[in-house]
């Protein structure tokens, strides 16, 4: 039987997802998003009551909403190469891919120049 769920663990498991899918530096993170967090787990009631279990088991949800949005975006950009290119960034990379090259684009031509 595993170790019953205490607010530091809560806490903790919440915290590290966080660390660990947030795209920002630690130094550029919002304060208020993890102030936000801390008040989540301070205002869970006391583990020997029975709220204690659905409501840190639906804070340990959003940690697990968290870890696959994390993989998910991983797998994407592991297995979708051309995930967070520009339109003509993909064009050359799928001309590339089938031995090809994409012409370079000139001025249009104006009526003089016929």
């Amino acid at each position: 039987m595993s170790a019953p769920l205490t607010h530091s663990h809560v806490y903790r498991s919440l915290l590290r997802e966080f660390r660990l899918s947030s795209i920002l530096p630690r130094p550029k993170r919002s304060p208020a998003l993890l102030g936000h967090l801390r008040s989540l787990v301070a205002t869970l009631p006391s583990p020997s009551s029975e709220a204690w279990s659905a409501r840190s088991l639906e804070i340990l949800e959003v940690g697990k909403f968290m870890r696959a949005q994390r993989i998910h975006k991983d797998l994407l950009e592991r297995y979708n190469p051309t995930h967070g290119m520009t339109v003509q960034e993909r064009t050359r990379a799928t001309a590339r891919r089938v031995g090809l090259d994409v012409p370079k684009e000139g001025k249009p031509m104006g009526p003089d120049e016929i």
